[in-house]
């Protein structure tokens, strides 16, 4: 694995003519960018299939295209399909068909590709398209998830007669960021079709489960009798603790037992090669509510009938916890801007080792991502990789000896390796981005510590200007992360390192409340946010002032999501800094709970609710202090945000600092979600980040420009 540059060597490589040979990175290098995703190992170990992920500029949108590479690394990728929106590669079990998702008049189907030659052929033809395949284990069927009713089918050669465009909406959660409105009629359900070539008819599918609750993840038994799946069945389960449970259902359909229970959620459950056990991840509902809940690694042994059969119910199901002891965040935990948009898929599967003895999954410590063998009985851990850097997706040869992977750090965008689980030996198949990468002058960032008010240590990254003159002070940006329950690390960041490249020291911290540091430590905030990690933020500034090459007079601040609420609560509680952006963010509590597209039902992060107890919300919202804003605010929205509405974020202070005729200015973004930096399209995320650079330009540079003039 390439290993994070020491300090000593970036100091010598930036004097080094090798250096000025290259250029600092632009924001319109995203344009460049080539996305790996959703890495998928043949059976035999000998290929890997892939997504490669780019921009078509001329269309501002992504396209996505299938991708197979030997895993020996002895020669490079080749395409083998056009694309231009291929999705969800899966290999048969005899590694000579690929299943994959292509979208056919709307909606995604499932399109079978033989490796012997020719082109792909359309499997399905469900008026609301199907799922990601999985293969049943004898290569005959496939399963996937459908949202087709026998209703929809019947209709699909009707002519469409007029139709209300009018929405009756029962459901307290009806709509979903990214999404849009939900149709609360609609159910994921499992759906089984042959696998053999169609021809060129489309083959007729065959509809397993029904109901009126989604299922989802769905998986064969090994003799493929059975067919296991995920579900939630709680009505309207926002009044209730998450509580999904692992059911399997006879693959022709009929009576479905319960495999997995443990009261709380369950998260990529995986059958034992003897398929009389199951590994998954969750936690158990406390009895009191927290803000934060850092998953475990659980195997619960199945009752009668196996993984088939019926496990526990309720409790822990007869679940043991195998990381009880493993105070950090179990699967992929790792906040970047670069996760491949559109198309790619991160999972974090847990993967059985063949003699059933070990479960191997990614585990997140610190902000550095790896995967981890566990032992199935007692929990010990042992490390198949190491280092900063965060694995993001995996899959794994039926025998769990050979992995592929995609692996990124701060410099790199991500890559696909193949991992001998025996050797530990990394080998590189991708080189997505060599050819641009080598062009330009990157920041390696400088990882340390410091001890908060209350001597709580906390863990913060920064970025020196490209061309880091020591003695000369620097304006400095303090980028802080949403969630409140994610976390920074060791991985790309186009945000930061353009930051870097326009001449900003970039301090992102992990105040409390960020995962992959503990249960205590994530869950600190609750009823407390924001608060103390406000605190935990200022230290970081005031730690990299007193080094000597900051300006302290000229400080900018800025964040998304949580990030945004606490750029809104710090500008009203100190003057320090000089400029702040907000974006995507919190700045009326009371308005949050309102329209959120998830509930707070749940007492996770307020005690009561906003019309029985306003002061506890009012208390923590930002906009309750616009009177002591000083400091120029841009605000960054997305007009089809549903996550954090701009309602009840930058548009009530974007109003309430106009009334107070105070410096500020919002930007919109039309069409765009909650996910605009990470999967907007690309002009948009270009435009943002031109427009948070050229006002902090302004403000901490001096840099004249007439963009956010009131006319």
């Amino acid at each position: 694995m390439r290993p994070i540059l020491g300090a000593a060597f970036v100091a010598w490589y930036a004097a080094s003519p090798l250096a000025a040979q290259q250029r600092a990175i632009s924001d319109s290098d995203l344009f460049a960018f080539r996305w790996v995703a959703s890495p998928q190992i043949s059976p035999d170990g000998r290929q890997a299939a892939y997504l490669l992920v780019t921009v078509n500029a001329k269309h501002d949108g992504y396209e996505t295209s299938l991708w197979l590479v030997a895993t020996d690394g002895a020669s490079p990728p080749r395409r083998i399909t056009a694309g231009p929106h291929d999705g969800a590669p899966r290999w048969s079990p005899d590694g000579t068909v690929i299943a994959f998702l292509r979208p056919k008049d709307g909606h995604a189907q499932l399109y079978l590709l033989s490796l012997a030659g020719g082109e792909a052929q359309q499997l399905t033809d469900l008026p609301k398209g199907a799922g990601p395949a999985a293969w049943s284990p004898d290569g005959k069927a496939i399963a996937f998830v459908s949202s087709t009713t026998p209703e929809d089918i019947a209709k699909a050669d009707k002519k469409d007669e007029p139709k209300s465009d009018v929405r009756v909406i029962t459901q307290a959660e009806y709509r979903a960021d990214d999404e849009g409105y939900l149709d609360p009629a609609e159910h994921g359900h499992i759906w089984t079709v042959s696998a053999a070539m169609p021809g060129d008819q489309p083959a007729k599918a065959h509809q397993v489960t029904s109901g009126t609750f989604d299922e989802e993840a769905p998986q064969w038994s090994r003799d493929g009798a059975r067919i296991s799946f995920i579900s939630d069945r709680v009505a309207e389960s926002y009044y209730y603790p998450p509580d999904n449970n692992f059911y399997s259902v006879p693959a022709t359909g009929g009576a479905m037992d319960t495999v997995a229970d443990i009261n709380g959620p369950i998260f990529g459950p995986a059958v034992s090669p003897d398929g009389k056990a199951v590994a998954f991840r969750g936690w158990i509902n406390p009895r009191a509510p927290r803000s934060y809940n850092q998953s475990d690694l659980f195997v619960s042994r199945a009752g009668k009938g196996g993984a088939g059969g019926t496990g526990g119910t309720g409790g822990t199901g007869g679940a043991t916890n195998l990381t009880a002891d493993y105070d950090f965040a179990m699967g992929g935990a790792v906040l970047g801007d670069q996760a491949p948009p559109r198309g790619g898929e991160g999972s974090s599967p847990n993967i059985w080792t063949m003699d059933g003895k070990a479960v191997i999954v990614a585990t997140t410590e610190h902000g550095r991502s790896n995967l981890v063998r566990f032992d199935a009985q007692t929990g010990a851990r042992e490390p198949l990789t190491t280092g900063d850097h965060a694995v993001l997706a995996y899959t794994a040869t039926p025998d769990a000896r050979r992995f592929v992977l995609t692996i990124g750090d701060p410099t790199h965008l991500p890559d696909m390796y193949a991992l001998d689980a025996q050797t530990k030996r990394l080998t590189q198949l991708t080189h997505a981005n060599d050819s641009l990468f080598a062009k330009l002058q990157l920041v390696a960032p400088e990882d340390f510590w410091y001890p908060s008010f209350d001597g709580k240590k906390i863990e913060t990254w920064i970025m020196k200007p490209v061309g880091f003159t020591p003695g000369k002070k620097y304006p400095l940006i303090l980028n802080i992360h949403g969630g409140p329950h994610t976390a920074y690390g060791y991985i790309f960041f186009h945000e930061m390192q353009w930051m870097a490249a326009k001449g900003y020291v970039v301090v992102y911290p992990n105040p409390r409340g960020s995962t992959t540091y503990g249960q205590d430590f994530g869950n600190i905030i609750q009823y407390k946010y924001p608060g103390d990690d406000y605190k935990d933020l200022m230290i970081a500034v005031d730690s990299l002032i007193r080094r000597g090459y900051v300006d302290s007079t000229k400080l900018g601040v800025t964040g998304g999501s949580g990030g945004g609420l606490l750029t809104d609560w710090t500008v009203g509680h100190t003057h320090r800094f000089a400029a702040a952006v907000s974006q995507r963010d919190v700045a009326d509590w009371l308005g949050f709970w309102y329209t959120a597209d998830f509930t707070l039902f749940q007492p996770t992060w307020f005690r009561s609710t906003p019309f029985r107890d306003p002061q506890e919300f009012l208390a923590r919202s930002p906009v309750r202090y616009a009177d002591s804003v000083t400091t120029p605010l841009m605000f960054i929205l997305g007009d089809e945000d549903y996550r954090a509405p701009p309602n009840q974020g930058g548009e009530a202070m974007f109003r309430a600092l106009k009334y107070l005729r105070k410096t500020t200015v919002m930007v919109r973004f039309p069409g765009e979600s909650h996910e605009l930096s990470r999967s907007g399209k690309p002009v948009h995320r270009v435009e943002r980040l031109q427009h948070i650079v050229r006002w902090f330009d302004k403000y901490l540079q001096g840099k004249p420009t007439t963009a956010y003039d009131t006319p």
